[in-house]
């Protein structure tokens, strides 16, 4: 045997008893065992080494109300109660989301400059199927900041602004731009070329945002989403949460029904738009879920 002063060792053996001995000073020159390598985990391998511990924590912490709790931020069970989706396990990001929240800002910038005259603004510069070409095209776009009213403009908003930030931190800004603009010009060309009603104007950005909260649901699909189950209302309420791709099943059934309504020529919800919005969301995500 070597040792690691390339010392050589000859070790004498009892074949009948299979017992080693050593001769004087033998054992001395034998190579010390070598200390086993250090791994060094990245930075990104410590945060999700800490977050695992943290929430294995809490889920102690919890006890039998793990699963049923109200989230530590007060401010989410407002948007629970109006039947919204607030994530529990807030996605750490990386960056912050400018691009989400200036398209934010300026849709609540225009809200408040034409709430005042809306109809005027909506017949002038809404979507209007069979006049899909008026002012150049540029109709694409002017609808897309446009909003029915202060209802319309907090959901649109709202789930931009959940959902939104983890594409954007994920996708990083030009690829976010890219989705949000294909789903918006999808989802507008299959309600143009769909929609029985091709005389009413249509507003909103949920066309884009659908395809984010597609994404969202198949890149980050254990990401918890919880909302608010009432029952004997108001007297009894109950948090349940469910992972990002079962609220996403829901959201396709329910849209589902909203495409029958808006093919029967009832409604006033383009869930075509959202399907529309939604197909280059999952396109997206193949295309790019590896980066």
């Amino acid at each position: 045997m070597r040792g690691l002063q390339e010392d050589v060792v000859d070790l004498d053996v009892c074949t009948g008893c299979r017992f080693v001995w050593f001769d004087a000073q033998e054992l001395k020159r034998l190579p010390k065992k070598r200390p086993a390598p250090k791994t060094e985990l990245t930075e990104e391998g410590r945060e999700a080494v800490a977050m695992a511990k943290l929430r294995v924590d809490q889920a102690r912490e919890r006890g039998g109300d793990f699963g049923t709790e109200a989230p530590e931020e007060t401010w989410k069970l407002l948007p629970a109660i109006l039947g919204m989706p607030v994530e529990h396990d807030t996605l750490g990001l990386r960056r912050c989301p400018w691009l989400t929240w200036g398209i934010t800002a300026t849709l609540v910038v225009v809200t408040c400059l034409t709430i005042g005259h809306l109809n005027i603004v909506i017949s002038g510069w809404g979507l209007i199927p069979n006049q899909m070409w008026r002012h150049g095209g540029l109709t694409f776009i002017t609808s897309f900041f446009l909003h029915a009213g202060w209802l319309h403009l907090i959901g649109n908003a709202y789930f931009l602004v959940v959902f939104g930030d983890n594409v954007e931190d994920y996708l990083g800004r030009w690829r976010y731009l890219l989705l949000l603009a294909s789903a918006a010009l999808f989802g507008d060309l299959l309600h143009i070329f769909l929609e029985p009603r091709s005389e009413i104007p249509s507003v909103g950005a949920s066309g884009g945002i659908s395809g984010v909260i597609v994404y969202y649901a198949l890149q980050f699909p254990r990401a918890r989403l919880g909302m608010i189950w009432w029952w004997f209302y108001p007297a009894f309420f109950r948090w349940i949460y469910a992972p990002a791709y079962i609220w996403m099943m829901v959201w396709f059934g329910m849209q589902g029904l909203f495409v029958y309504r808006q093919l029967s020529g009832e409604g006033d919800v383009s869930a075509l738009a959202h399907l529309g919005g939604a197909a280059v969301g999952f396109f997206g995500w193949l295309l790019w879920r590896n980066r």
